[in-house]
């Protein structure tokens, strides 16, 4: 028989890689398959580890971090032949590298991701495959244009200081100035995000609050968002709204909205680029059975997430999809329904508790592939 393991990453506890490596060691333990592994994401972290896994080549270089002076490590991936390069935004500023306590998406900025396109545009890349999720900032990807050559002054002619915060300043947009490279370079943004730039379904009033914004913040990020908007379309001549109300352009913290206006960007739903960038598709060929999974099976599984991507495919060709998961919250009908036979926990199905399966789930893993084995694969 054969299985194609296609999970994504246990989110604080295991990458989508090692999810993999742990749940094939159980399945080969117990003997008697033929274990295909494919590493999938939807277009937030672990986007590039499964470009890497897929062949890819890893590159590191040094940007700014969420906070301006404060510079991180990040990667990108990078397929010479293809000339294309896969990042993720939060490699740069992203809400994981930030304790709860210094959250503060009012100085946050998106440079690092502006820096990170620069570094792979440098490399050689003429194609940008962008994750977008998990940013810590909510400046309209202010921070990115200006790492691009993009300039946004106040009244006093002076150039904006990083963050959401200080776009309550902006008086002018100079767009001349933008690198003429990305001219002649294919962006697209991997996200699942549908959220406008701004108003009550925006990136301030829906996002803002878990990036540390406070109650008093939220509308005047979402006020400030506007602004941006509004300089930004009116300098490159085009109505009111055409890009802020465009699906997707509240995406990491508006970011969105940048890659969309002044990149010229495309939008496509996360899965669908994953599926590409991996081989999915061939992989899935000939499967007898496919292994999906995350780190919480809830609601939002089934919204556009991978794992659910991976049971639709596996339904369209009759082949049964199983799915392993840290804590199920779904009852039995509705992951049925959504094309899942069953789903496997490994807190319910072994003896973790909750906090064992966060600080050590790797055995309770081989475990639960063992179980499978035996189950569903004699």
């Amino acid at each position: 028989m054969k299985v194609l393991l296609a999970v994504d990453k246990f989110k604080g506890t295991l990458t989508g890689v090692q999810l993999t490596e742990a749940l094939a060691a159980g399945l080969e333990g117990a003997g008697g398959c033929e274990v295909v592994t494919c590493p999938i994401a939807d277009g937030g972290d672990g986007t590039v580890d499964a470009a890497l896994a897929a062949g890819y080549s890893e590159v590191t270089c040094t940007v700014t971090g969420p906070f301006a002076g404060q510079p991180v490590t990040a990667r990108y991936a990078y397929l010479q032949t293809e000339r294309t390069a896969v990042l993720e935004i939060a490699e740069a500023g992203g809400i994981a590298r930030l304790r709860e306590d210094q959250l503060d998406t009012w100085r946050a900025t998106s440079y690092g991701a502006g820096e990170l396109i620069l570094q792979a545009v440098g490399a050689g890349a003429r194609t940008l495959i962008i994750g977008l999720g998990g940013s810590a900032s909510t400046d309209g990807g202010a921070g990115l244009m200006q790492a691009l050559g993009v300039r946004f002054q106040d009244a006093a002619g002076h150039d904006l200081a990083p963050g959401g915060g200080a776009l309550g300043e902006l008086a002018s947009v100079d767009l001349t100035g933008l690198d003429e490279r990305l001219a002649d370079v294919d962006i697209i943004m991997a996200s699942d995000v549908t959220n406008p730039l701004t108003g009550p379904a925006g990136a301030a009033a829906v996002y803002g609050p878990q990036k540390g914004a406070t109650e008093e913040q939220v509308p005047l990020l979402d006020l400030n968002l506007q602004k941006l908007a509004d300089a930004v379309e009116n300098a490159l001549k085009v109505s009111r709204g055409t890009f802020a109300r465009a699906s997707g352009a509240g995406a990491a913290g508006g970011l969105g909205f940048a890659c969309l206006s002044v990149l010229g960007a495309t939008m496509r739903p996360g899965i669908e680029v994953c599926f590409e960038l991996t081989g999915f598709y061939k992989h899935l060929e000939g499967a007898d059975l496919v292994i999906t999974g995350e780190g919480k099976f809830d609601r939002q599984t089934l919204q556009g997430k991978g794992p659910a991507g991976v049971a639709a495919a596996a339904r369209e060709r009759d082949i049964p999809a199983l799915a392993v998961c840290g804590v199920r919250e779904l009852a039995e009908e509705d992951y049925r329904a959504a094309g899942f036979t069953t789903v496997y926990s490994v807190v319910g199905d072994t003896q973790a508790t909750l906090e064992e399966s966060l600080a050590n789930p790797r055995p309770y893993l081989q475990e639960l592939a063992a179980t499978i084995s035996s189950t569903h694969l004699r």
